[in-house]
């Protein structure tokens, strides 16, 4: 009698646990948002903002200095490919101490 009973109570906490990790990854989904008006210029957006933009392909840099040496980089690179926008992936630090690694994906309208 035990046993069912705590059977039935570890499937009612399995259920609950399934259900609450479901919400969760729904919750880091951000609804879609239109993108900024374009510039002269590329701007990065997020990701729930690249609905209706036509993407271009991806871009990576590694550069030695800081993050925002990386993301410098990145956005040199999509002003050179005539971007609109860009979304940065990662910005991460290799194996080499001050070296920076950085992908983005490029965007037009």
């Amino acid at each position: 009698m035990a046993i069912r009973k705590r059977d039935m109570v570890m499937r009612r906490f399995a259920a609950l646990l399934l259900v609450s990790l479901l919400c969760g990854c729904s919750a880091l989904q951000g609804t879609p948002q239109p993108a900024p008006p374009a510039t002269d210029r590329p701007q990065e957006i997020r990701r729930n903002q690249t609905e209706g933009l036509q993407r271009m392909g991806t871009i990576s840099a590694m550069v030695r200095g800081s993050p925002d040496d990386a993301q410098d980089a990145i956005r040199a690179q999509a002003a050179a490919a005539k971007a609109d926008y860009y979304v940065i992936i990662m910005v991460d630090e290799t194996i080499i101490t001050g070296q920076w690694y950085s992908q983005a994906i490029l965007y037009r309208k």
